[in-house]
């Protein structure tokens, strides 16, 4: 498999999104499931593992803390802090963003422990808390890098100019977005300003949150609790829309001698040499895919194509909801 390059560290091409393990698109698969899909990777050439305290309120740092501990030596182990569950006095655990200095130091000890590890690789700040100074928090980090809990810093879905307040503060080795063929944003700006400063940018949802598989044809079935039914592009309405991208889409895919999935990562892997996609999946068949894509070479002309079928100008709907838009700093169109 291709490497690629983040701060310090020569991971795979392609990384993997943990999330989906534990959280986020309906009932997750079982801790089994979970361990097959994780070794699957891991015997595949896989090194790059992306967690988050946030992950089922801890559950998914469990996880992969558990099946990658014998193998810690050979993977480049990442996770975020500044948001996560925190339990109120109704005993109910809610998402809150939180980025205070303390806050953040009890965080990445908490996410150590579950991990089971002394150290990890790449930090991010999962989301800028607005009422707390970048500086601040970066500040914070930087002395979890200092004391030797964290080797390299990270920020997730943050602007360009936050990007540079935090890099002058701390080196910021990778910036998260999400970015796919469907979600333009980072060209506005931020992939600029990560080139600017040597980081790299990692690319999540580069399937559009399976929107670019061509699987999820009825939003209709999505579970009650899928993160994705308030999400504009999966209202039934812009749903429908937005699927007659596909079918030119899938004949190009068919064209190129790939699937949609591979069609959509190679489009991202060919945006430049620093973009390292991280799809999630609970099935080992789609990662066995997803991974087959960092060695295709598809011609120019079909990359060119998949980004004039599917972009931002033809997509139908908002990324997020209001509430989640107010939550980001990133760039909109």
């Amino acid at each position: 498999m291709q490497t690629r390059k983040i701060g310090p560290f020569e991971v795979s091409a392609i990384g993997l999104g943990c999330m989906n393990l534990s959280h986020a698109y309906g009932v997750p698969p079982s801790a089994e499931e979970g361990e097959r899909v994780l070794l699957a990777a891991l015997d595949a050439g896989e090194t790059l593992f992306d967690t988050a305290a946030l992950y089922g309120f801890g559950a998914n740092e469990q996880l992969v803390g558990r099946v990658l501990k014998p193998h810690r030596q050979r993977i480049t182990l990442c996770s975020k802090g500044g948001m996560g569950g925190v339990k109120g006095d109704d005993g109910v655990v809610r998402r809150v963003i939180d980025g205070r200095p303390e806050t953040l130091r009890s965080n990445c000890e908490d996410s150590l422990r579950r991990l089971g590890t002394d150290v990890i690789d790449l930090y991010y700040l999962h989301r800028w808390d607005k009422k707390v100074p970048i500086e601040d928090s970066i500040g914070a980090m930087s002395r979890l890098v200092e004391e030797g809990k964290v080797r390299a810093l990270g920020l997730s879905e943050v602007s360009a100019a936050t990007v540079r307040r935090a890099h002058a503060v701390h080196p910021i080795a990778a910036v998260q977005t999400e970015y796919s063929l469907w979600t333009r944003n980072p060209e506005i700006a931020v992939l600029a300003a990560c080139r600017e400063i040597g980081a790299a940018f990692v690319a999540f949802s580069p399937l559009a949150r399976a929107f670019l598989t061509g699987v999820l044809t009825d939003v209709g079935s999505l579970d009650a609790k899928d993160i994705r039914r308030p999400m504009p592009r999966f209202s039934p309405e812009n749903y429908a829309l937005n699927l007659k991208l596909l079918p030119p889409f899938e004949a190009l895919a068919r064209e190129a001698g790939c699937t949609p999935a591979q069609l959509a990562l190679v489009w991202l892997l060919q945006q430049g040499p620093d973009i390292i996609p991280i799809p999630g999946t609970t099935r080992v068949d789609h990662l066995r895919e997803n991974l087959a894509a960092a060695d295709l070479k598809l011609d120019a002309s079909v990359i060119a194509r998949a980004g004039e079928l599917i972009n931002q100008s033809t997509v139908i709907g908002n990324r997020y909801a209001a509430q989640a838009t107010q939550e980001v700093d990133t760039e909109e169109f």
